[in-house]
């Protein structure tokens, strides 16, 4: 039978958290604020949004399960998957390109970005759904732990199929659709995070548990992940050369590898994540309340978030500078801006403030139309 359980306004509030986080992580794109550096400031600006990827990702395989629970059908949730991600990946190459750039030549640069690669795991979780949630959430670990083998297998491949393998783990090859076809920024692969929904797919045994035994299996979860990280983590910057002049140690610890992933880097996002599901249940008032919102009507706000933060950006340099300078953003969010003419961290933060209490009042609206209990197309949304 059909599971009409409400929805879990935990995941919806540490969802919403993340996707705060993103808009600090593209506004700081559009301001020429670097990815990382020494100083505190710039490197925490970074460090935090790192938890958005792999928690939307997680928590997506999550929602699966639940929704597939709701279906109680494995045919229909494969249909839904297939038709949700088949739908990301064509928003990311056409609505979600043109609100980086604002432009609508495609013949240049294309962007994999994040939506591209939710999509399509989507798409394969849609195949794996017919595996027991043991096995499901098994790959999907193997896959995180061992996803140092998937270049193994690619350079295995002969090289002229290396541009396609870059698809699903990087090898370092260009990726050009023919000839004179435009080139394509590969940002994620589909390794290690299909392992990632996965993962969070039989996760979903866990919060389906009654209050207290969900609370306590997150807490382990979430604690024993962050142990592993410190733990592995202090040895891999103890052991590793440093170089000359090398950065602080507690940088050299947090600093992990996004792209791709590594598994220390999916440690120290998802473990905290998880171990604050039992917080966040109990959080109330007008904060928490937003960040619910926030975090059910999740592709709503991400394809409303880009070309907002990206107009708000044009009229904050406008103010600033007496000019729009919007030809450094033809090639976004791969920007480069001189040190002299970035934005201060200040001004970066007053932008993300402004836009995300105007991403609020849009969502809030959204989310009531959607609670008016009448889906079809916006189950997709």
């Amino acid at each position: 039978m059909p599971s009409d359980k409400p929805r879990l306004r935990s995941l919806d509030l540490i969802r919403g958290a993340v996707m705060v986080l993103m808009a600090v992580d593209h506004v700081r794109v559009y301001s020429g604020v670097p990815a990382g550096g020494r100083a505190a400031g710039i490197f925490f600006t970074r460090w935090i949004t790192h938890f958005c990827a792999p928690v939307f990702v997680f928590f997506a395989g999550t929602a699966a399960y639940l929704h597939g629970r709701k279906l109680a059908s494995r045919a229909l949730l494969t249909k839904f998957l297939v038709t949700r991600g088949v739908m990301l990946v064509v928003l990311e190459l056409t609505v979600i390109r043109a609100s980086w750039t604002f432009g609508f030549d495609y013949s240049e640069f294309l962007l994999a970005g994040v939506i591209w690669m939710l999509g399509w795991c989507m798409v394969l979780l849609g195949a794996l759904v017919w595996l027991p949630t043991w096995a499901i959430g098994t790959f999907g670990v193997l896959v995180i732990v061992l996803q140092s083998l998937a270049a193994v297998v690619g350079h295995a491949l002969p090289e002229s199929w290396w541009w396609l393998w870059e698809f699903v783990y990087p090898l370092g090859a260009e990726v050009k659709l023919g000839s004179s076809g435009p080139s394509v920024a590969v940002l994620y692969t589909l390794v290690p995070w299909i392992g990632v929904m996965a993962a969070g797919y039989a996760f979903g045994t866990i919060v389906t548990r009654e209050a207290a035994a969900r609370d306590r299996w997150c807490s382990r979860v979430g604690l024993a992940a962050i142990a592993l990280f410190v733990v592995g983590a202090v040895i891999q910057a103890m052991l590793a050369p440093a170089g000359d002049n090398p950065p602080p140690l507690w940088i050299r610890i947090l600093n992990q590898s996004k792209y791709p992933a590594s598994p220390l880097f999916l440690l120290m996002t998802l473990g905290p994540a998880i171990a604050l599901l039992p917080a966040a249940d109990r959080m109330r008032g007008w904060f928490a309340d937003a960040l619910v919102t926030f975090g059910r009507v999740p592709l709503f706000y991400y394809l409303l978030h880009i070309p907002l933060i990206h107009l708000t950006a044009l009229v904050a340099w406008y103010l600033r500078d007496g000019r729009f300078g919007e030809d450094r953003f033809a090639t976004a969010p791969y920007v480069s801006i001189p040190p002299p003419e970035r934005w201060s961290l200040s001004l970066l933060y007053v932008v993300v403030l402004v836009d995300v209490a105007l991403l609020y009042a849009a969502c809030r609206w959204f989310a009531r139309v959607k609670a008016r209990g009448r889906p079809g197309w916006l189950q997709y949304l």
